[in-house]
């Protein structure tokens, strides 16, 4: 795949056991018809960090084909999980292997533009943890948008952080509209890890994960 890349983590990746029965199944249909899911090495990181927070509720932003909301739930038993798509399409393959995978009961599927959905989602809400991974060039909208429907003490996972080496300046993007979202995204990446209400890090996992945890409000 064509992002940063290294035999260290060519190495890591090699070592991540194969997924079975649906995620396997949606992996192999992602490959074929090019729909973006989250790179192993970060969907991992993602998984252990939610087994140690052990969420009740966890809303993600870009559900594709339910891929990641497919691995969340199948991780976290007792989750609930609601998801935004503006896809039909992707919408009807993310219901049909949810309900392969029999977990239709415990994802929800809300249809629409992530930035116009805000008040449908908080009525699903507060939410333990948060998944961002949509247009890379609205992360801090979308951050604006849903951090407040996030406890305090709950995490914020951003992915594609990295966006296969842009952002860091391991390349340089030559389309006008990659040079404008690797700048937004630059953007995001200083105003969330200079943000005192979050502690945020930026893993080199994956596309690039950042971990914002939300901090308590000890002013009140």
């Amino acid at each position: 795949m064509d992002r940063y890349t290294s035999k260290t983590e060519q190495y890591i990746e090699s070592l991540i056991r194969p997924r079975t029965g649906t995620a396997a199944e949606i992996e192999v249909a992602a490959k074929a018809d090019r729909v973006p899911i989250m790179e192993p090495a970060g969907m991992e990181a993602i998984l252990q960090l939610l087994s140690l927070q052990n969420p009740e509720s966890v809303l993600e932003i870009g559900t594709a084909i339910g891929y990641s909301s497919l691995r969340f739930a199948e991780q976290i038993p007792d989750a609930r999980i609601v998801t935004i798509e503006r896809d039909t399409e992707r919408i009807r393959q993310a219901v049909a292997y949810h309900k392969q995978a029999g977990l239709l009961d415990r994802i929800v599927i809300i249809e629409g533009d992530a930035l116009e959905t805000g008040d449908t989602v908080k009525s699903h809400g507060p939410f333990d943890a948060l998944f961002i991974d949509a247009a890379k060039g609205q992360y801090s909208r979308f951050f604006e948008l849903y951090e407040p429907m996030v406890r305090p003490g709950g995490v914020i996972f951003s992915d594609n952080i990295l966006f296969k080496g842009f952002v860091a300046g391991e390349k340089e993007p030559e389309k006008k509209r990659i040079k404008t979202m690797v700048s937004r995204l630059q953007n995001f990446n200083t105003g969330i890890m200079e943000d005192d209400r979050f502690h945020s890090m930026i893993y080199p996992v994956g596309d690039g994960l950042m971990v914002s945890i939300k901090k308590h409000d000890e002013s009140k």
